[in-house]
């Protein structure tokens, strides 16, 4: 996973930014300085990139198709988009549980969410260290069961060095999601 200062697009969103609706309204939520906004932009896709960090916004905000957005949900601000205003989400490295299903409702049907972050293991190298911040095995899978068919699924260590350990899922909204099995075969 990218670091920081990094404005490369993760290869994770670059593998499945072309499920994105051509001309599509996407969310690029936490998004930094805009790698992957930039990214999304130049496929012609229109682009709201929101962050708490004004300083960062300010990095992405003269990117053509690309609108800003400060915002932070930590603070208790309330979650500012309605129901199916996106074709797509795009969210890496950040989690904040509370806002999730708002996020999720944020989709349309047959909008594409591409999602990466940090999960529980990931202290052993770095930051984050707080199970706050930090994905359980399996729980994007486990939080898109209802609504989501998933397209792609990882978990586990990455890098070589720096490493970590991260979570993916590419999954689309679907209005007969797969289901999860209840148990595992034998």
């Amino acid at each position: 996973m990218s670091g920081h200062g990094d404005l490369s697009p993760s290869p994770w969103v670059v593998r499945f930014a072309p499920l994105i609706l051509d001309g599509g309204r996407v969310l690029d939520l936490a998004c930094g300085r805009g790698r992957h906004a930039r990214h999304l932009a130049d496929r012609g896709l229109h682009v709201i990139a929101a962050d708490r960090d004004e300083a960062a916004l300010e990095v992405v905000s003269e990117v053509p198709g690309v609108v800003t957005c400060h915002l932070d949900l930590e603070d208790g601000s309330p979650w500012p988009w309605e129901a199916e205003a996106f074709d797509a989400i795009v969210v890496a490295n950040y989690l904040y549980r509370p806002a999730f299903q708002a996020m999720l409702d944020c989709l349309k049907p047959g909008g594409v969410l591409i999602y990466e972050t940090f999960m529980v293991g990931n202290e052993a190298f770095g930051r984050p260290r707080s199970p706050e911040f930090l994905l359980e095995a399996g729980e994007l899978l486990l939080r898109l069961r209802d609504e989501f068919c998933p397209v792609a699924f990882e978990q586990g260590i990455v890098g070589d060095p720096p490493r970590a350990v991260v979570q993916r899922v590419c999954a689309v909204k679907d209005t007969q999601p797969y289901q999860l099995p209840e148990t595992t075969p034998a």
